[in-house]
Protein backbone atom coordinates (compact mmCIF):
# COMPACT_ATOMS: atom_id res chain seq x y z
CA UNK A 1 0.00 0.00 0.00
CA UNK A 2 1.47 3.16 -1.13
CA UNK A 3 -1.08 6.37 -1.33
CA UNK A 4 0.44 9.64 -2.44
CA UNK A 5 -1.25 13.15 -1.83
CA UNK A 6 -0.31 16.50 -3.60
CA UNK A 7 -1.74 19.75 -2.33
CA UNK A 8 -1.09 23.03 -3.76
CA UNK A 9 -2.07 25.76 -1.83
CA UNK A 10 -0.74 28.47 -3.90
CA UNK A 11 0.75 28.41 -7.70
CA UNK A 12 4.14 28.56 -6.30
CA UNK A 13 4.02 26.25 -3.67
CA UNK A 14 3.24 22.15 -3.57
CA UNK A 15 3.31 19.75 -0.65
CA UNK A 16 3.48 16.09 -1.17
CA UNK A 17 2.75 13.33 1.17
CA UNK A 18 3.66 9.70 0.57
CA UNK A 19 2.86 6.89 2.74
CA UNK A 20 3.90 3.16 2.26
CA UNK A 21 3.40 0.34 4.35
CA UNK A 22 4.42 -3.53 3.67
CA UNK A 23 3.70 -6.64 4.80
CA UNK A 24 5.71 -9.65 4.40
CA UNK A 25 5.03 -13.57 5.53
CA UNK A 26 6.86 -16.65 4.30
CA UNK A 27 9.35 -19.25 4.84
CA UNK A 28 13.18 -17.87 5.38
CA UNK A 29 15.31 -19.55 2.44
CA UNK A 30 19.01 -18.49 3.12
CA UNK A 31 19.67 -20.75 -0.40
CA UNK A 32 22.82 -23.45 -0.74
CA UNK A 33 26.59 -22.06 0.91
CA UNK A 34 29.21 -21.39 -1.13
CA UNK A 35 30.71 -24.68 -2.84
CA UNK A 36 29.77 -27.08 -5.77
CA UNK A 37 26.42 -28.63 -4.40
CA UNK A 38 24.72 -25.50 -5.55
CA UNK A 39 25.52 -26.28 -8.99
CA UNK A 40 24.55 -29.73 -8.79
CA UNK A 41 21.76 -29.59 -6.82
CA UNK A 42 17.89 -28.63 -8.06
CA UNK A 43 17.35 -24.97 -7.35
CA UNK A 44 14.14 -26.06 -5.43
CA UNK A 45 16.33 -28.16 -2.98
CA UNK A 46 15.41 -26.76 0.46
CA UNK A 47 18.57 -27.32 3.16
CA UNK A 48 16.47 -25.66 6.19
CA UNK A 49 13.44 -26.80 8.07
CA UNK A 50 9.65 -26.38 7.05
CA UNK A 51 9.51 -23.93 10.51
CA UNK A 52 11.73 -21.48 9.18
CA UNK A 53 10.06 -18.03 8.80
CA UNK A 54 10.62 -14.57 8.00
CA UNK A 55 8.15 -11.93 8.78
CA UNK A 56 9.06 -7.90 8.26
CA UNK A 57 6.28 -5.21 8.78
CA UNK A 58 8.07 -1.85 7.29
CA UNK A 59 6.20 1.81 7.26
CA UNK A 60 7.68 4.88 5.55
CA UNK A 61 6.32 8.51 5.37
CA UNK A 62 7.62 11.42 3.60
CA UNK A 63 6.66 14.94 3.46
CA UNK A 64 7.87 17.35 0.82
CA UNK A 65 7.69 21.31 0.52
CA UNK A 66 8.51 22.70 -3.03
CA UNK A 67 8.26 26.90 -3.04
CA UNK A 68 9.21 28.78 -5.58
CA UNK A 69 10.08 32.65 -4.53
CA UNK A 70 10.71 34.05 -7.80
CA UNK A 71 11.49 32.44 -10.95
CA UNK A 72 15.21 32.63 -10.30
CA UNK A 73 15.09 31.34 -6.16
CA UNK A 74 12.63 28.28 -5.27
CA UNK A 75 13.24 25.99 -1.88
CA UNK A 76 13.09 22.27 -1.85
CA UNK A 77 12.61 20.56 1.71
CA UNK A 78 11.98 17.17 2.61
CA UNK A 79 11.52 15.12 6.20
CA UNK A 80 11.14 11.29 5.93
CA UNK A 81 11.03 8.46 8.82
CA UNK A 82 10.82 4.71 8.15
CA UNK A 83 10.76 2.23 10.39
CA UNK A 84 11.08 -1.90 10.33
CA UNK A 85 9.56 -4.98 12.56
CA UNK A 86 11.54 -8.23 11.65
CA UNK A 87 10.83 -11.46 13.34
CA UNK A 88 12.81 -14.48 11.81
CA UNK A 89 14.08 -18.08 12.49
CA UNK A 90 15.99 -19.96 10.09
CA UNK A 91 18.20 -23.11 9.92
CA UNK A 92 21.53 -22.28 7.85
CA UNK A 93 23.32 -24.38 5.53
CA UNK A 94 27.64 -24.36 6.11
CA UNK A 95 30.13 -26.43 4.27
CA UNK A 96 30.07 -30.00 3.27
CA UNK A 97 31.81 -32.60 5.69
CA UNK A 98 34.18 -34.82 4.62
CA UNK A 99 31.85 -37.49 3.13
CA UNK A 100 30.78 -34.93 0.69
CA UNK A 101 26.94 -34.84 0.76
CA UNK A 102 26.35 -33.44 4.29
CA UNK A 103 25.98 -30.33 4.99
CA UNK A 104 27.00 -28.38 8.58
CA UNK A 105 23.99 -26.38 10.07
CA UNK A 106 23.04 -23.25 11.94
CA UNK A 107 20.17 -21.81 13.55
CA UNK A 108 19.41 -18.22 13.92
CA UNK A 109 16.74 -16.26 15.10
CA UNK A 110 16.10 -12.84 15.26
CA UNK A 111 13.84 -11.64 17.63
CA UNK A 112 11.63 -8.42 17.40
CA UNK A 113 14.84 -6.57 15.64
CA UNK A 114 13.45 -2.84 14.96
CA UNK A 115 15.24 -0.25 12.81
CA UNK A 116 14.57 3.26 12.80
CA UNK A 117 15.45 5.93 9.73
CA UNK A 118 14.71 9.59 10.23
CA UNK A 119 15.77 12.12 7.65
CA UNK A 120 15.69 15.70 6.50
CA UNK A 121 17.07 16.75 3.66
CA UNK A 122 16.29 20.95 2.50
CA UNK A 123 18.34 22.33 -0.57
CA UNK A 124 17.86 26.38 -1.95
CA UNK A 125 18.55 26.92 -5.40
CA UNK A 126 19.33 30.48 -7.15
CA UNK A 127 19.78 31.53 -10.85
CA UNK A 128 21.85 34.46 -11.26
CA UNK A 129 24.31 36.18 -14.19
CA UNK A 130 27.74 37.61 -13.04
CA UNK A 131 28.67 39.07 -16.03
CA UNK A 132 28.02 37.08 -19.38
CA UNK A 133 28.45 33.78 -17.10
CA UNK A 134 25.24 32.13 -16.04
CA UNK A 135 25.03 30.41 -12.34
CA UNK A 136 22.68 27.74 -10.64
CA UNK A 137 23.66 27.55 -6.97
CA UNK A 138 22.47 24.96 -4.78
CA UNK A 139 23.04 25.08 -1.13
CA UNK A 140 21.48 22.73 1.21
CA UNK A 141 22.32 20.53 4.26
CA UNK A 142 20.88 16.81 5.42
CA UNK A 143 20.47 15.13 9.06
CA UNK A 144 20.16 11.73 9.21
CA UNK A 145 19.70 9.04 12.14
CA UNK A 146 19.50 5.05 12.26
CA UNK A 147 19.20 3.16 14.97
CA UNK A 148 18.86 -0.48 14.82
CA UNK A 149 18.42 -3.08 18.03
CA UNK A 150 19.28 -6.72 16.76
CA UNK A 151 18.40 -9.40 19.79
CA UNK A 152 20.21 -12.69 17.94
CA UNK A 153 19.92 -16.09 19.49
CA UNK A 154 21.83 -18.67 17.64
CA UNK A 155 23.42 -22.47 17.53
CA UNK A 156 24.89 -25.14 15.82
CA UNK A 157 21.86 -27.86 14.25
CA UNK A 158 22.20 -31.17 13.32
CA UNK A 159 23.66 -31.41 9.44
CA UNK A 160 20.64 -32.85 6.67
CA UNK A 161 22.08 -34.48 3.78
CA UNK A 162 21.95 -32.55 0.63
CA UNK A 163 20.74 -35.63 -1.97
CA UNK A 164 18.45 -37.05 0.20
CA UNK A 165 17.04 -34.48 3.12
CA UNK A 166 14.82 -35.42 5.79
CA UNK A 167 13.40 -32.80 7.67
CA UNK A 168 12.29 -32.12 10.89
CA UNK A 169 14.83 -33.82 12.72
CA UNK A 170 17.11 -30.70 13.98
CA UNK A 171 18.49 -30.59 17.52
CA UNK A 172 20.21 -27.48 18.44
CA UNK A 173 23.42 -27.06 20.64
CA UNK A 174 24.16 -24.34 23.36
CA UNK A 175 21.66 -21.58 22.30
CA UNK A 176 24.20 -18.24 22.54
CA UNK A 177 22.15 -15.06 22.76
CA UNK A 178 23.78 -11.76 21.79
CA UNK A 179 22.19 -8.29 21.58
CA UNK A 180 23.48 -5.33 19.45
CA UNK A 181 22.50 -1.34 19.25
CA UNK A 182 23.85 1.04 16.69
CA UNK A 183 22.58 4.59 16.72
CA UNK A 184 24.28 6.60 13.67
CA UNK A 185 24.22 10.19 13.53
CA UNK A 186 25.02 12.07 10.21
CA UNK A 187 25.25 15.97 9.21
CA UNK A 188 25.83 16.88 5.62
CA UNK A 189 26.08 20.41 4.09
CA UNK A 190 26.78 21.25 0.30
CA UNK A 191 27.27 23.51 -2.03
CA UNK A 192 27.40 23.54 -5.62
CA UNK A 193 27.38 26.15 -8.64
CA UNK A 194 26.48 24.75 -12.46
CA UNK A 195 28.66 27.47 -14.35
CA UNK A 196 27.65 28.34 -17.87
CA UNK A 197 30.70 29.91 -19.45
CA UNK A 198 29.88 29.67 -23.12
CA UNK A 199 26.87 28.39 -24.82
CA UNK A 200 28.59 25.19 -25.02
CA UNK A 201 30.85 25.25 -22.24
CA UNK A 202 29.47 24.65 -18.52
CA UNK A 203 31.69 23.88 -15.23
CA UNK A 204 30.12 22.08 -12.21
CA UNK A 205 32.05 22.89 -8.93
CA UNK A 206 30.93 21.69 -5.66
CA UNK A 207 31.56 20.08 -2.24
CA UNK A 208 30.29 18.58 0.72
CA UNK A 209 31.04 18.48 4.67
CA UNK A 210 29.91 15.15 6.39
CA UNK A 211 30.32 14.91 10.01
CA UNK A 212 28.82 11.40 11.47
CA UNK A 213 28.92 10.03 15.08
CA UNK A 214 28.14 5.98 15.72
CA UNK A 215 27.16 5.03 19.41
CA UNK A 216 27.70 1.06 19.81
CA UNK A 217 26.57 -1.22 22.32
CA UNK A 218 26.52 -5.30 22.61
CA UNK A 219 25.85 -7.69 25.16
CA UNK A 220 26.78 -11.40 24.59
CA UNK A 221 25.76 -13.82 26.31
CA UNK A 222 25.97 -13.02 30.40
CA UNK A 223 28.26 -10.76 29.85
CA UNK A 224 28.08 -6.86 30.75
CA UNK A 225 27.07 -4.69 27.90
CA UNK A 226 30.32 -2.80 26.18
CA UNK A 227 29.59 0.63 24.49
CA UNK A 228 31.90 1.96 21.65
CA UNK A 229 32.04 4.89 19.88
CA UNK A 230 33.50 7.33 17.05
CA UNK A 231 33.52 10.26 15.12
CA UNK A 232 34.21 11.06 11.88
CA UNK A 233 34.16 13.89 9.31
CA UNK A 234 35.51 14.40 5.59
CA UNK A 235 35.43 17.38 2.81
CA UNK A 236 34.61 15.46 -0.63
CA UNK A 237 34.83 17.95 -3.49
CA UNK A 238 33.50 17.67 -6.97
CA UNK A 239 34.64 19.13 -10.46
CA UNK A 240 32.79 18.24 -13.92
CA UNK A 241 32.72 20.00 -17.26
CA UNK A 242 30.98 19.31 -20.38
CA UNK A 243 32.06 20.84 -23.78
CA UNK A 244 29.84 20.44 -26.97
CA UNK A 245 32.19 21.21 -30.07
CA UNK A 246 29.10 20.53 -32.01
CA UNK A 247 25.17 20.80 -30.58
CA UNK A 248 24.51 16.71 -30.86
CA UNK A 249 28.19 16.01 -28.96
CA UNK A 250 29.18 16.19 -25.69
CA UNK A 251 32.09 15.73 -24.33
CA UNK A 252 32.80 15.43 -20.12
CA UNK A 253 35.14 15.26 -17.19
CA UNK A 254 34.76 14.56 -13.75
CA UNK A 255 36.18 14.16 -10.60
CA UNK A 256 34.69 13.55 -7.50
CA UNK A 257 35.40 12.45 -3.80
CA UNK A 258 32.44 10.06 -1.41
CA UNK A 259 32.08 9.92 2.57
CA UNK A 260 29.24 6.75 3.13
CA UNK A 261 28.32 6.16 6.68
CA UNK A 262 28.52 2.47 6.90
CA UNK A 263 25.40 0.88 8.39
CA UNK A 264 27.45 -2.98 8.45
CA UNK A 265 28.40 -3.79 12.22
CA UNK A 266 31.40 -6.58 13.11
CA UNK A 267 30.87 -9.77 15.11
CA UNK A 268 31.41 -7.54 18.07
CA UNK A 269 28.29 -5.69 17.40
CA UNK A 270 30.83 -2.08 16.56
CA UNK A 271 29.64 -0.25 13.35
CA UNK A 272 32.03 -0.40 10.48
CA UNK A 273 33.72 3.34 10.17
CA UNK A 274 32.83 5.06 6.69
CA UNK A 275 33.73 4.48 3.48
CA UNK A 276 35.27 6.89 1.62
CA UNK A 277 35.90 6.94 -2.61
CA UNK A 278 37.75 8.40 -5.31
CA UNK A 279 36.21 8.47 -8.74
CA UNK A 280 37.44 9.78 -12.30
CA UNK A 281 35.16 9.45 -14.97
CA UNK A 282 35.95 10.82 -18.85
CA UNK A 283 33.00 9.70 -21.45
CA UNK A 284 30.72 11.45 -24.70
CA UNK A 285 27.28 11.62 -25.41
CA UNK A 286 25.64 12.25 -28.22
CA UNK A 287 21.51 12.89 -29.78
CA UNK A 288 20.80 11.00 -33.25
CA UNK A 289 18.20 11.19 -35.67
CA UNK A 290 16.87 14.65 -34.49
CA UNK A 291 17.42 13.40 -30.76
CA UNK A 292 15.60 10.35 -31.35
CA UNK A 293 18.34 7.87 -30.15
CA UNK A 294 20.92 8.92 -27.08
CA UNK A 295 24.25 7.17 -26.64
CA UNK A 296 26.78 7.52 -23.89
CA UNK A 297 30.61 6.15 -23.74
CA UNK A 298 31.92 6.42 -20.54
CA UNK A 299 35.17 5.22 -18.74
CA UNK A 300 35.55 5.19 -15.41
CA UNK A 301 38.42 4.45 -12.51
CA UNK A 302 37.02 4.45 -8.80
CA UNK A 303 38.53 3.51 -5.60
CA UNK A 304 37.22 2.87 -2.73
CA UNK A 305 38.13 2.22 1.40
CA UNK A 306 36.50 0.26 4.13
CA UNK A 307 34.06 -1.32 2.45
CA UNK A 308 31.51 -3.95 3.97
CA UNK A 309 32.02 -7.79 2.85
CA UNK A 310 30.80 -10.84 4.45
CA UNK A 311 32.40 -12.14 7.26
CA UNK A 312 33.62 -15.53 6.71
CA UNK A 313 33.87 -16.40 10.38
CA UNK A 314 30.22 -15.19 11.14
CA UNK A 315 28.65 -14.47 7.59
CA UNK A 316 25.58 -12.66 9.76
CA UNK A 317 28.32 -9.89 9.84
CA UNK A 318 30.43 -7.83 7.86
CA UNK A 319 34.13 -7.31 8.16
CA UNK A 320 35.67 -4.24 5.96
CA UNK A 321 38.44 -4.28 2.83
CA UNK A 322 41.19 -2.60 2.80
CA UNK A 323 40.91 -0.60 -0.38
CA UNK A 324 39.30 -1.60 -4.13
CA UNK A 325 39.54 -0.24 -6.74
CA UNK A 326 36.97 -0.15 -10.09
CA UNK A 327 37.80 0.31 -13.33
CA UNK A 328 35.75 0.29 -16.50
CA UNK A 329 33.98 1.41 -19.60
CA UNK A 330 30.64 1.64 -20.01
CA UNK A 331 28.34 1.79 -23.32
CA UNK A 332 24.63 3.19 -23.09
CA UNK A 333 22.28 3.79 -26.17
CA UNK A 334 17.97 4.56 -25.45
CA UNK A 335 15.45 6.37 -27.81
CA UNK A 336 12.37 5.87 -29.96
CA UNK A 337 13.72 4.59 -33.49
CA UNK A 338 10.52 4.79 -35.18
CA UNK A 339 7.06 6.30 -33.73
CA UNK A 340 6.18 3.58 -30.93
CA UNK A 341 9.10 1.79 -31.38
CA UNK A 342 11.65 2.05 -28.71
CA UNK A 343 15.23 0.38 -27.45
CA UNK A 344 17.17 0.19 -24.67
CA UNK A 345 21.11 -1.41 -24.57
CA UNK A 346 23.77 -1.36 -22.65
CA UNK A 347 26.74 -3.08 -21.95
CA UNK A 348 29.84 -2.58 -19.83
CA UNK A 349 33.08 -4.34 -18.96
CA UNK A 350 34.13 -3.82 -14.82
CA UNK A 351 37.18 -4.61 -13.56
CA UNK A 352 36.75 -4.42 -9.80
CA UNK A 353 39.29 -5.99 -7.59
CA UNK A 354 40.92 -5.86 -4.02
CA UNK A 355 43.71 -3.31 -4.51
CA UNK A 356 45.15 -3.77 -0.54
CA UNK A 357 44.15 -5.71 2.34
CA UNK A 358 45.87 -7.49 5.29
CA UNK A 359 43.51 -10.80 5.02
CA UNK A 360 42.08 -11.27 1.16
CA UNK A 361 44.84 -11.66 -1.07
CA UNK A 362 45.40 -8.22 -3.11
CA UNK A 363 43.89 -8.91 -6.85
CA UNK A 364 40.79 -10.76 -5.28
CA UNK A 365 37.69 -10.11 -7.71
CA UNK A 366 34.99 -8.13 -5.48
CA UNK A 367 31.86 -10.74 -4.76
CA UNK A 368 28.59 -10.51 -7.00
CA UNK A 369 30.62 -8.24 -9.45
CA UNK A 370 30.47 -9.63 -13.48
CA UNK A 371 33.65 -8.70 -15.12
CA UNK A 372 31.00 -8.12 -17.83
CA UNK A 373 27.74 -7.57 -18.69
CA UNK A 374 25.09 -6.33 -21.57
CA UNK A 375 20.87 -5.98 -21.53
CA UNK A 376 19.18 -5.09 -24.68
CA UNK A 377 15.30 -4.32 -24.22
CA UNK A 378 12.83 -3.42 -27.02
CA UNK A 379 9.31 -2.51 -26.82
CA UNK A 380 6.77 -1.36 -29.70
CA UNK A 381 3.24 -0.23 -29.05
CA UNK A 382 0.31 0.53 -31.62
CA UNK A 383 -0.14 3.79 -32.65
CA UNK A 384 -3.57 4.01 -34.57
CA UNK A 385 -6.86 2.12 -35.18
CA UNK A 386 -8.55 -0.18 -32.98
CA UNK A 387 -5.87 -1.90 -31.13
CA UNK A 388 -3.90 1.68 -30.24
CA UNK A 389 -2.49 1.13 -27.16
CA UNK A 390 -1.33 -2.53 -27.33
CA UNK A 391 2.55 -3.16 -26.74
CA UNK A 392 4.40 -5.75 -26.84
CA UNK A 393 8.18 -6.05 -25.41
CA UNK A 394 11.21 -8.52 -25.24
CA UNK A 395 14.87 -8.75 -24.25
CA UNK A 396 17.71 -10.22 -22.72
CA UNK A 397 19.95 -10.01 -20.16
CA UNK A 398 23.32 -11.33 -20.20
CA UNK A 399 25.95 -11.45 -16.61
CA UNK A 400 29.11 -12.65 -17.15
CA UNK A 401 30.85 -15.13 -14.04
CA UNK A 402 31.14 -13.93 -10.28
CA UNK A 403 32.96 -15.03 -7.36
CA UNK A 404 30.72 -15.18 -4.35
CA UNK A 405 32.47 -12.65 -1.62
CA UNK A 406 36.43 -11.99 -2.03
CA UNK A 407 37.41 -14.29 1.03
CA UNK A 408 36.43 -17.11 -1.04
CA UNK A 409 37.54 -18.05 -5.08
CA UNK A 410 34.33 -19.88 -5.57
CA UNK A 411 32.62 -18.82 -8.59
CA UNK A 412 28.99 -18.39 -10.38
CA UNK A 413 28.93 -19.22 -14.12
CA UNK A 414 27.47 -16.70 -16.19
CA UNK A 415 24.04 -16.62 -17.53
CA UNK A 416 21.56 -15.33 -20.31
CA UNK A 417 18.25 -14.67 -19.36
CA UNK A 418 15.37 -14.17 -21.52
CA UNK A 419 12.28 -11.81 -20.42
CA UNK A 420 9.38 -10.26 -22.69
CA UNK A 421 6.14 -8.66 -21.83
CA UNK A 422 2.65 -7.66 -23.33
CA UNK A 423 0.19 -4.86 -21.90
CA UNK A 424 -2.70 -3.00 -22.88
CA UNK A 425 -3.88 0.80 -22.01
CA UNK A 426 -6.67 2.65 -22.52
CA UNK A 427 -7.42 6.03 -20.91
CA UNK A 428 -6.38 5.73 -16.99
CA UNK A 429 -6.41 1.92 -16.53
CA UNK A 430 -3.31 -0.70 -18.02
CA UNK A 431 -3.64 -4.40 -18.10
CA UNK A 432 -0.15 -6.02 -18.55
CA UNK A 433 1.33 -9.77 -18.36
CA UNK A 434 4.74 -10.11 -17.86
CA UNK A 435 7.02 -13.25 -18.84
CA UNK A 436 10.65 -13.66 -17.23
CA UNK A 437 13.09 -16.18 -17.58
CA UNK A 438 10.78 -17.63 -20.39
CA UNK A 439 13.48 -20.74 -21.69
CA UNK A 440 13.77 -21.53 -17.69
CA UNK A 441 17.28 -20.69 -17.57
CA UNK A 442 18.83 -22.42 -14.24
CA UNK A 443 21.26 -19.36 -12.72
CA UNK A 444 22.08 -17.92 -9.57
CA UNK A 445 22.63 -14.72 -7.57
CA UNK A 446 24.89 -13.85 -4.35
CA UNK A 447 23.52 -12.69 -1.24
CA UNK A 448 25.21 -12.51 2.08
CA UNK A 449 27.89 -15.05 1.28
CA UNK A 450 25.07 -17.78 0.23
CA UNK A 451 24.29 -18.69 -3.57
CA UNK A 452 20.74 -18.12 -4.40
CA UNK A 453 18.86 -19.81 -6.84
CA UNK A 454 16.93 -17.61 -9.08
CA UNK A 455 13.25 -18.07 -10.34
CA UNK A 456 12.47 -20.09 -13.16
CA UNK A 457 9.58 -18.87 -15.70
CA UNK A 458 7.39 -16.68 -13.74
CA UNK A 459 4.80 -15.14 -15.18
CA UNK A 460 2.95 -12.07 -13.96
CA UNK A 461 -0.12 -10.30 -14.45
CA UNK A 462 -0.98 -6.77 -13.39
CA UNK A 463 -3.75 -4.25 -13.51
CA UNK A 464 -3.57 -0.28 -12.64
CA UNK A 465 -5.87 2.16 -12.55
CA UNK A 466 -5.16 6.09 -12.34
CA UNK A 467 -7.45 8.70 -11.07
Amino acid sequence: MSPVITYKPSENTTLNFEYEYGRRRGLFDRGFATGSESQILPISRFLGEPSDFLNIDYQRLSATVDHRFSQNLQLRSSFSVQSSFDNNAYTQPGDLEPDGRSAERGYITNRNRRTEDYSWQTDLIAKFNTGSIAHQLLLGFELRRNTDINPIFDADATSIDVFNPVYGQRQLGTVEQRVFGTRISTTGIYLQDQVTLLSNLKLLVGGRGDFVFSDNSAKIGDANTTNTNFYDSAFSPRVGIVYQPIEPISLYASYSRSFVPNNATTANGVSLEPSRGTQYEVGIKSELFDRRLSATLAAYDITKTNIPTVDPNDIDFSIAIGEIKSRGIELDVAGEILPGWKIIASGYLNDAFVSKDNTIPVGRRLGNTAYHGATLWTTYEIQQGSLKGLQFGGGIFYVGSRIVDPTDPFTLPSYLRTDAAISYKRRNWRAAVNFKNIFNVKYFDTNGGFVVPQAPLTVLGTISVQF
